[in-house]
């Protein structure tokens, strides 16, 4: 962090997280590594902030940990790793944890994760294993598998019922940007019976951040898109180098007050950093 400039990192337990395993593991796990991890930014306040690892297939265990841990630990919101085998944020049983986000008024960090297993076998398989691995996931699948979560709540009315609830996806938006104004076109609310268009949602209750896509063609959708005050620069450390991000953050083409809110005022803002 000293090395590249970069003052506090705000830190969660990484893929595949626990929306994978049991209710009983994925509690027991989830509160192990907060726990964990409080006890790394009880040494380093300063420096270190901290994401809760939410077990969303207990969704109400798992509003119960996101309180704790912000509550007790100054925790800035909650992770979650994608879908929790095969259901994702819209269907309402997941309702209890998202009520809680909003009611705590700390957002949730929706990070991939790769998609369910007939999703890969009908779309990424025939290949030889290596490719068919990062086809599936950090080449494409996840990225696209977070794109259609996204979409899944808005359509499915979910910040119609959390019409508060923030949400934090990551790599320059995980492909929406490119694609938001013919969903938008081909979503109108006639059909979608929504209370807003579908691009307000975008604009709305979607943050996005910089997390390891360093390319500036693609940074310069996100932002002409959705505007300075929804991205945030991070590093995807330790996929990716601190000082590579960095260095992309001081070379992107845009105001010094952009920059400034995309480097650190939008994080302030929204985590109360």
């Amino acid at each position: 962090m000293d090395a590249a400039g970069i003052d506090v990192q705000v830190l969660t337990l990484t893929a595949p997280a626990v929306q994978q395993l049991e209710a009983p593991e994925a509690i027991r796990i989830a509160r192990e590594s907060n726990d964990y991890l409080a006890a790394a930014i009880k040494r380093h306040p300063e420096r270190l902030a901290g994401f809760a690892t939410l077990p969303t297939a207990a969704p109400d265990a798992a509003a119960g940990e996101l309180e704790r841990m912000v509550r007790e630990h100054g925790f800035k919101g909650g992770h979650i790793d994608g879908h929790t085998r095969g259901r994702y944020l819209d269907d309402r049983f997941f309702s209890p944890v998202l009520e809680r986000a909003q009611q705590l008024d700390v957002p949730i960090y929706l990070h991939p994760t790769q998609p369910p297993q007939p999703v890969v076998d009908a779309y990424y398989s025939g290949f030889a294993p290596a490719v068919t691995n990062a086809l599936s996931q950090y080449a494409w699948g996840w990225h696209i598998d977070t794109a259609v979560h996204i979409l899944r709540m808005i359509v499915g009315g979910t910040f119609d019922r959390f019409p508060r609830l923030q949400i934090i996806i990551g790599h320059m938006g995980e492909a929406l940007p490119f694609m938001l104004q013919r969903i938008d076109r081909s979503l109108p609310m006639s059909l979608t019976k929504l209370e807003r268009p579908v691009v307000a949602y975008m604009r709305e209750n979607v943050n996005y951040t910089f997390s390891g896509l360093n390319y500036t063609s693609t940074f310069l959708d996100l932002y002409l898109e959705v505007g300075a005050d929804r991205i945030m620069f991070s590093a995807d450390y330790p996929y990716s180098p601190m000082s590579q991000a960095r260095g992309f953050l001081d070379r992107i083409p845009v105001s010094p007050a952009d920059k400034e809110k995309i480097a650190h005022g939008n994080a302030e803002r929204l985590l109360r950093l």
